[in-house]
């Protein structure tokens, strides 16, 4: 009985990611067409993300920039460190730390925004005192539908901002302890076993992302009907792409890669192979989202809340004139 002796290349068995020049040196024409392009989709997001930021700060009004700036970031920002991925594989954990933690902070953000456009924390409480908060929403609890409508006040408020806030804060803080786990040992990416820390951190990052996803949910639904006209719709649905590529697409290539069925192909092994494919993806997908919320939060009505400010500051000016006039008139020209 003949037996074939199957050779498994070095690298297959160590699963470690190469380094860049092994990259490079493994580049054949369509590889290297392929990462000048998408090298080029990366500086293209940049660009117009810095375009985008200049006209925010010339159009928008103060109370409104920072946080669109922000949220006009997340895109370019898990480009650029997907772009940087690609090109060095072993400082994947640390280009991911960078896009968990700008999409952490961003979903807060976005959260703000909400309410910021509805003319602030003390406008928003003032417009839905009447109203009640339907809080049976996705992810969390879309099937719990016997659950209590709750009274919106202050401390619902609070309670929705702190949904958000929290996934702002231990995200990155989970990311960290995993970078500091991982550079031990302890931490290996797709390792399920109980002993390893992967899948209790992996559980927990879950839970808190659920959480934040359903307080943001909740306040999405209550403001939906009354912000409309800032296009508030397709502004979420481009903040959920965000999220669902930048972390359902990444989880299930991550699988797919340690379960061996995106093999091994020297000099990436199976893992990095699909860490490398999925930085590609990321990068063209962020590319058009970049492209989508620049059309997005280039608002129109945004000039005219700056006309309708400068407006009043000029009404302001001529009362303010008129009242120093008619005092003078009534004074006299002596005690002028």
């Amino acid at each position: 009985m003949n037996k074939t002796n199957v050779t498994i290349n070095p690298i297959c068995r160590t699963r470690e990611a190469p380094y860049s020049y092994q990259i490079i040196q493994n580049l054949d024409i369509t590889g290297i067409l392929l990462f000048a392009i998408l090298t080029l989709m990366t500086v293209i997001s940049v660009l117009v993300f810095i375009e985008e930021t200049c006209y925010m700060y010339k159009k928008i009004p103060a109370s409104k920039k920072t946080i669109i700036i922000w949220i006009n970031s997340c895109a370019p920002i898990i480009a650029t460190s997907s772009c940087f991925g690609m090109w060095i594989p072993r400082a994947t954990m640390f280009t991911d730390l960078t896009s968990v933690v700008c999409l952490a902070v961003v979903m807060h953000k976005f959260q703000l925004m909400l309410v910021n456009e509805c003319g602030g924390s003390q406008a928003f409480l003032e417009k839905f005192k009447d109203t009640k908060l339907k809080i049976s929403t996705g992810p969390f609890c879309c099937c719990c539908l016997c659950l209590p409508y709750k009274d919106i006040n202050r401390q619902t408020l609070f309670v929705l901002k702190l949904g958000t806030f929290q996934l702002a804060f231990l995200r990155p803080l989970s990311m960290f302890l995993a970078i500091v786990l991982w550079a031990n040992g302890t931490f290996v990416i797709g390792n399920s076993s109980p002993s390893k820390a992967t899948i209790w951190i992996s559980v927990s990052v879950g839970v808190i992302t659920i959480t934040a996803l359903w307080a943001l949910g909740i306040m999405f639904n209550l403001v939906r009907p009354h912000l409309t006209f800032t296009n508030i719709i397709p502004k979420y649905a481009a903040f959920e792409f965000i999220v669902i590529l930048s972390q359902l697409q990444t989880s299930i290539i991550t699988i797919l890669g340690t379960t061996g069925v995106i093999s091994c192909v020297p000099p990436l092994p199976g893992p990095s192979r699909a860490s490398y494919m999925n930085q590609q993806l990321l990068i063209m997908e962020m590319f058009l989202i970049t492209v989508i919320c620049r059309t997005l939060y280039r608002r129109k009505y945004d000039e005219v809340d700056l006309e309708m400010t400068d407006q009043e500051t000029k009404d302001n000016m001529q009362n303010s004139t008129l009242h120093l006039n008619g005092k003078a008139m009534e004074d006299g020209p002596n005690n002028v």
